[in-house]
């Protein structure tokens, strides 16, 4: 049984949280408030699910998923993450985020910021190019024709591995986008972002994504 860690219960970290419950992981979900202020999603989630706070579920998660707003990942618990898979849910919004130059002028990702903030674990995009509300919905066995893809992208092969096993288990196909330097392509406002596509569908958009800068 393998243990996630979820740091960040908004509405992708809630939804992610229930899909993985339903593949058959244990969570272990925080927020920034505290423990106590989850007491209602938990209940929701069931057995299997409990809260804590951000560095206990990073400590708890064999695997963990940060989901928080782009500028607070500099809060993010290092050494309880180290040598750990991270799942990368982060978009960059400036009207939230504030400006980020290197960013604004693609010279680097939303997920290798998280790399260099978390130097030994292995980074890896997910779930960053669907509503949260499709998380939980728009699933379908393997094998399914017209089965929704999402993207997967890391410097990791392990975390590359997981992410797209766990996809699979979820009800998604996977198409890697890696290394970590080429996942500008299902970043906001790219052809790919947010909207349903198959994994041909999805390649052809991430061929066409064109980077600022």
């Amino acid at each position: 049984m393998t243990t996630i860690g979820i740091i960040g219960a908004g509405n992708i970290g809630s939804q992610v949280a229930r899909a993985a419950l339903t593949a058959g992981y244990d969570v272990v979900i925080a927020n920034s408030r505290g423990p106590e202020t989850l007491a209602d999603l938990v209940s929701e989630l069931g057995d299997g699910a409990r809260a804590a706070t951000a560095a206990e579920a990073g400590e708890a998660g064999d695997v963990v998923v940060v989901t928080v707003p782009l500028k607070a990942i500099d809060q993010i618990p290092v050494e309880p993450l180290a040598g750990k898979i991270v799942l990368d849910t982060n978009n960059y919004y400036p009207g939230r985020d504030g400006q980020i130059p290197a960013l604004d002028a693609g010279e680097t990702t939303t997920s290798q910021l998280l790399q260099e903030h978390l130097p030994t674990s292995k980074v890896v995009k997910a779930f960053n190019h669907i509503p949260a509300a499709d998380i939980t919905t728009d699933v379908a066995p393997a094998g399914t024709p017209d089965r929704r893809a999402l993207a997967v992208s890391s410097d990791d092969a392990e975390a590359l591995e997981f992410a797209t096993k766990l996809y699979d288990e979820i009800g998604f196909d996977a198409v890697d986008v890696s290394p970590l330097s080429e996942s500008w392509r299902v970043e906001r406002d790219r052809p790919a972002y947010v909207v349903r596509q198959n994994a041909e569908e999805l390649r052809a958009n991430l061929a066409k994504a064109q980077r600022e800068g």
